[in-house]
């Protein structure tokens, strides 16, 4: 049997548009022959919606929206490729109550197939951990649909049953219960963020569940950037035994296609005993959630998941175009490569998805702001990258000569603003004002701030914010100056990374024969802010490269002052870092949002309160 993963990139709310998508990358798989296409977990809707939700309005949209698109899909001579896609359902039998999300809506998947829509699931595991807040959203589910497809002129069947994601990574739940049902494919409709070296623990999971289902696994995941996240694709193919069959590429969108030896189906009830399409009558509004003749099996999270089997009519497929295309297996990516990936399309995404067209940003010579030009340059084209070089009397020679480098490399647009009058005359208008000291810093970036934004008020463009995970961690930012912005494409990356990145993408650039995007001298010179005679960032903070190591322990892992003590960070160092992480919530609060690449960025993942008198105290 054929089989076509559709790794597609969603847009939250778009339901029109995500049906266009559906639709053509059916016609795609159709074309090379497929008779199953699985979509991404909530391809129709995009993911996730969110507070979308507790919507009615979106949550009928979206039940209106997959009935439409299995309709059309029939109308263009596809009815006969069974098509698993995931979108928003509700389930209609619940009645309101405390602690029920409004409407009990599902996180669900439909399997479309002869212009309907023929049998539903839901996610049975619901994360609440990370990113994720899933028991805030939706109600879980308690089925393993399998629907029976034929195989065309045998007489025989293959059985394939749906889960959605999360039930992958849980143990118990649908896939405990695939091996029961003896069905011989397993699709999961996914949508996991991206995090560094995910990739492997993700192979590993798809392997060992394929294993205890016994049957093969096919796992779609989404690609993409919303808001924060970043999906990066990776979807994978594997046999019941666990040997990998296939795997799309990462962070671009792919139709993966490979043939599998799925087992007919046997074991289990016939052909005749299990209801066909038309057998299953969902009420008025309702998609078809059960087919009520379902066999109930005890799971090992303590829940009972009910098997539906639907049976789906032989119908005439397209006949398949000569088959081409990549893969079944793409490269992969090495880490440096992945990490940047994602920051691109994280930045294109937020600004294509957002109805921008171009991005500004302050450069100043030094290496964030030039990583974020960079990045910006590769995610939407030089053409739509502007950049204002404000300098100040501070500033050295040396900064605005390789600023003006960077632009003449990379060909984006640029414009100077000598910001010491405005500077002076803001501290005259305010009186008594000092003339050297964090407060008049501080000014010359609020001065940069209200520049930026009011060229992109005047002209449109989205602001970018170049601060790094570092100095936005140790409060090293100055809020509505170097927080000013719309999007912080490397918010969540530390800075020893960001000069790792700036040489992988030179060396990147070398290998092509192109001209290095980033002067030289932005990644050898020492960061400074340049806010004050011959400053540099170590004369208020550590050396960046044990900083990062105690930030990563402190707030990735959560570790207290004794744990970060017993790992070998120095004990006055960590009473410093603490001090300025944890008095600097407030402002990451008010920092823009940014692609996350790590297991817990400052955003969706760690929630700690702005308002709080716990302090970490020294053992001892």
């Amino acid at each position: 049997m054929r089989i076509a993963l559709a790794q597609v990139n969603a847009t939250v709310g778009d339901l029109a548009g995500n049906a266009e998508i559906i639709v053509e990358w059916t016609r795609r798989a159709a074309a090379r022959g497929a008779r199953v296409v699985l979509f991404p977990e909530m391809a129709l809707t995009g993911y996730p919606v969110e507070d979308l939700a507790l919507r009615a309005s979106f949550v009928e949209a979206s039940i209106r929206a997959v009935r439409d698109v299995a309709a059309r899909l029939d109308a263009e001579g596809l009815g006969g490729v069974a098509v698993v896609v995931g979108y928003l359902d509700r389930r209609a039998e619940v009645a309101p109550r405390t602690g029920v999300p409004a409407g009990a809506p599902l996180d669900a998947a439909a399997v479309l197939h002869g212009g309907r829509v023929v049998i539903t699931s839901a996610k049975h595991h619901l994360p609440n951990y990370g990113v994720f807040d899933e028991f805030r959203y939706f109600v879980p589910g308690n089925t393993l649909p399998v629907f029976r497809l034929p195989v065309p002129e045998t007489g025989e069947a293959v059985d394939v049953a749906v889960a959605i994601c999360e039930d992958l990574w849980q143990d118990g739940g649908p896939v405990a219960v695939c091996r029961h049902a003896g069905a011989g494919l397993l699709v999961v409709p996914n949508a996991s963020p991206y995090e560094r070296g995910k990739d492997d623990v993700r192979l590993e999971l798809v392997q060992r569940r394929a294993r205890e289902a016994g049957a093969a696994l096919a796992y779609c995941n989404l690609v993409g950037g919303q808001d924060e996240l970043v999906f990066d694709g990776d979807s994978i193919l594997v046999s019941a035994d666990g040997t990998p069959l296939a795997r799309g590429p990462q962070f671009e969108e792919a139709l993966i296609v490979a043939d599998l030896d799925v087992p007919t189906a046997a074991g289990g009830p016939g052909p005749s005993d299990v209801p066909g399409e038309g057998d299953i009558q969902p009420a008025d509004g309702v998609l078809p959630q059960s087919s009520g003749v379902g066999e109930g099996v005890q799971v090992g999270d303590g829940t009972v998941i009910t098997v539906e089997r639907v049976a789906l009519a032989e119908l005439p497929v397209p006949v398949p175009a000569a088959d081409s295309g990549p893969g079944p297996f793409w490269p992969r990516l090495d880490d440096l490569a992945e990490v940047y990936a994602a920051l691109v399309l994280g930045t294109a995404d937020y600004v294509r998805k957002n109805g921008f067209r171009s991005v500004l940003l302050g450069l100043s010579g030094g290496i964030d702001s030039a990583l974020v030009a960079t990045i910006a340059a590769d995610a939407i084209g030089p053409s739509n990258v502007h950049v204002l070089l404000m300098p100040s009397k501070w500033s050295s020679d040396h900064s605005v000569s390789d600023a003006e480098d960077l632009v003449e490399r990379q060909g984006i647009n640029a414009r100077t603003i000598a910001v010491q009058a405005i500077v002076d005359a803001f501290r005259d208008g305010l009186g008594d004002f000092p003339v050297s000291g964090l407060p008049a810093e501080n000014l010359q970036s609020r001065v940069r701030g209200v520049l930026n934004m009011a060229v992109s008020n005047n002209e449109g463009h989205l602001v970018l914010t170049t601060g790094n995970k570092s100095e936005i961690a140790t409060g090293y930012s100055t809020l509505y100056g170097d927080s000013a912005g719309g999007f912080g494409p490397i918010k969540d990356v530390p800075k020893t990374l960001v000069w790792a990145l700036s040489r992988w993408r030179n060396a990147a650039a070398e290998e092509l024969g192109e001209t290095p995007p980033i002067p030289p001298d932005s990644i050898s010179k020492p960061p400074s802010a340049e806010l004050a005679p011959g400053q540099l960032d170590t004369d208020s903070l550590p050396d960046y490269s044990v900083l990062d190591k105690l930030l990563d322990d402190y707030v990735e892992k959560d570790m207290g002052s004794a744990r970060l003590i017993a790992a070998g960070h120095d004990p006055g160092l960590v009473a410093r870092v603490i001090r300025l992480v944890d008095l600097a919530e407030y402002k990451r609060r008010q920092y823009p949002p940014g692609p996350k690449i790590s297991q817990k960025n400052f955003g969706r993942d760690r929630r700690l309160p702005i308002t709080s008198r716990w302090r970490e105290t020294l053992p001892g």
